[in-house]
């Protein structure tokens, strides 16, 4: 290792799977919930409605993983710190899987064609593509494809 390489992190508890499996909620703040919902129904998305008001809905993104997109005020009462502008900066990237190639260059074009900006250049590694796009509130989401061979079990 040369002088400007940095030690990797030590891991205590590597896996594969988690050790408790938990549900994933991720909040961000969106201008118009319908406005959002179409856009991201157009994309194929689904929407639990036992968690959707004029505030704030659900959106499924795995068995376990969702999505509240929450106006900016509701979203505002979980946090002290001021909310950042995802038209201006990025504070996160949510990267989503999908089985093939041809479902990221599918999902990332209808992205496109309902609104969504391009964000980032695609990228081929070999066994995994990358495509990416910033939502209609401007949240940059990555699409990937990864080959499961690479992946280790």
């Amino acid at each position: 290792m040369s002088t400007t390489e940095t030690a990797a992190p030590t891991i205590t508890n590597a896996g594969t799977k988690p050790t408790t499996p938990r549900k994933l909620f991720v909040n961000i703040p969106v201008r118009d919930p319908q406005r959002s919902i179409d856009f991201f129904e157009t994309l194929g998305f689904t929407f639990n409605t036992q968690f959707t008001d004029a505030t704030a809905t659900c959106m499924l993104v795995g068995e376990d993983a969702y999505f509240m997109l929450l106006t900016a005020e509701k979203f505002k009462e979980f946090s002290k710190r001021p909310v950042g502008d995802a038209q201006r900066e990025t504070n996160a990237l949510f990267a989503i899987s999908v089985n093939s190639r041809d479902e990221v260059d599918t999902l990332v074009e209808k992205a496109l064609a309902t609104g969504g900006a391009r964000a980032a250049d695609p990228q081929d590694h070999g066994f995994m593509y990358v495509r990416s796009f910033y939502d209609l509130d401007g949240h940059h989401w990555e699409v990937f494809w990864m080959d499961p061979s690479a992946i280790q079990g």
